[in-house]
């Protein structure tokens, strides 16, 4: 299909998503009111009864010393799957409401734990002043539950004793907005309901001492297993060489392992024929639009990020699109990304991926544009799926790396111009007077 004509197509099919997602959205405050009555149902000062955990949670603030958490959807145990983040929040087409709703229906049961020392002993100390956990040998006690449920491949029955009543608090403000998160409960104890089922291969990478977790990661990806079951693997400390492992923030998981997955998936495609052809594809999903621009060539990536006055990231409607971008050449990057942090390895997965299924290598372009309509932030999630999928269906071809990238400007949020003066891969496309028009 001939770009003007992919264009044309692609309009028609945002008008008619973005009519589908405004039906089905609803009211934030009706979901927090029913919330709180299903709460008060199921949740006592000193237990929680009945509970089914998908998942866990390990903060970073104040690092070493970190909140570690089983999330609960109390009143939805039947619907337990569903609250866990997972490429099926794409397929659902879930909504920022819809996020929010899950997100604050689950209750987060949490015990503080020192991980200052486990790069050498693997001993985790309970702020407490209870004993020493280690998160090696944790298959007992707090460390041992929340293991179990993070390896398990499907949500767990956990009864959880509670420390007080939990944090209830129903005030929406604006940072409500920019993290949307449940209770909080101090927990004095868990107990499992039940004995988890533990996949094969997760059994191999915990049995072996001696694999380093960034070999764990990439066998288990080989095996089927999807990034978000890894990370959640790699936050509990069930990866790594015997002492050393140890919990991981959730934030730090879910960027380490798209990076690891994305280093093997780029030494796959390296010595892969490249694409025959310049090819341009788009997704749009949750207010973010992506372009993806294929290019002729051994691999290299870019990622631009253009953030629209009142996004969630840029919310001064008066500050003008800020741009930001990050890139890497045949050999990769050396340092962590800043300017665009976790998106960067989510999209860049999610190219790899596509170009790996296909047996194929090229250079990649990614234009994100931020709009006003992303007015709370799901997670780098939506941009590793909106990428993956961003494939599928029709594409459009050009002649030139430059028809290309122009055909593509017109429909962004700033000129030509400013995003030559951002972008390493635009940069060296010859200009003319009217790429410089200022759009933002």
């Amino acid at each position: 299909m001939r770009l003007d004509e992919f264009i044309e197509f692609e309009a028609n099919e945002r008008a008619e998503r973005r009519r589908l997602a405004a039906e089905k959205d609803y009211g934030i405050l009706d979901h927090l009111d029913s919330f709180e009555r299903r709460f008060e149902e199921h949740v006592s000062d000193d237990a929680v009864v009945g509970s089914v955990s998908p998942s866990i949670f390990v903060g970073r603030a104040n690092y070493p010393n970190v909140s570690t958490g089983l999330l609960s959807p109390v009143g939805r145990e039947e619907r337990a799957e569903r609250f866990e983040t997972s490429a099926a929040w794409y397929d659902e087409g879930v909504s920022i409401s819809d996020v929010f709703d899950r997100r604050t229906s689950l209750l987060n049961s949490t015990r503080g734990v020192d991980v200052a020392d486990a790069g050498a002993t693997g001993g985790v100390k309970s702020l407490g002043g209870g004993p020493a956990e280690s998160v090696h040998d944790a298959w007992d006690g707090w460390l041992g539950v929340q293991r179990e449920v993070a390896i398990a491949d499907r949500p767990v029955d956990v009864e959880i004793g509670l420390d007080g009543s939990p944090d209830l608090d129903f005030d929406i403000g604006t940072e409500d907005i920019k993290t949307p998160t449940g209770p909080r409960a101090a927990a004095r104890t868990a107990d499992l309901g039940e004995n988890p089922h533990v996949p094969r291969p997760v059994k191999k990478t915990l049995e072996d001492d001696d694999w380093r977790a960034e070999g764990a990661m990439t066998y288990l990806y080989r095996r089927g297993f999807d990034v978000y079951e890894i990370n959640t693997i790699l936050s509990a400390g069930a990866l790594g060489q015997g002492e050393n492992r140890r919990l991981v923030p959730t934030r730090w998981s879910i960027t380490a392992v798209d990076d690891t997955v994305g280093q093997f998936l780029r030494g796959s495609i390296r010595d892969n024929p490249t694409v025959d052809r310049i090819e341009v594809h788009r997704n749009e999903y949750l207010g973010n639009a992506f372009w993806v621009v294929l290019v002729p060539g051994r691999w290299e990536y870019e990622l631009v990020e253009m953030k629209s006055p009142g996004s969630i990231w840029n919310p001064d409607p008066e500050a003008g699109v800020y741009l930001a971008a990050a890139s890497e050449g045949r050999e990769g990057r050396t340092g962590y990304v800043e300017e665009t942090a976790g998106a960067y390895y989510a999209a860049r997965m999610g190219v790899l991926e596509h170009l790996d299924d296909r047996g194929r290598q090229a250079k990649a372009l990614v234009l994100r544009h931020v709009s006003d309509d992303y007015w709370g932030p799901v997670g780098v999630w939506q941009v590793r799926e909106a990428v993956r999928n961003a494939f599928e269906g029709e594409r459009g071809t050009a002649e030139t790396f430059g028809e290309a990238v122009r055909g593509v400007a017109d429909h962004l949020p700033v000129s030509l111009g400013r995003l030559r003066r951002k972008s390493t891969m635009a940069a060296g496309l010859q200009a003319n007077l009217g790429d410089f028009v200022d759009r933002g």
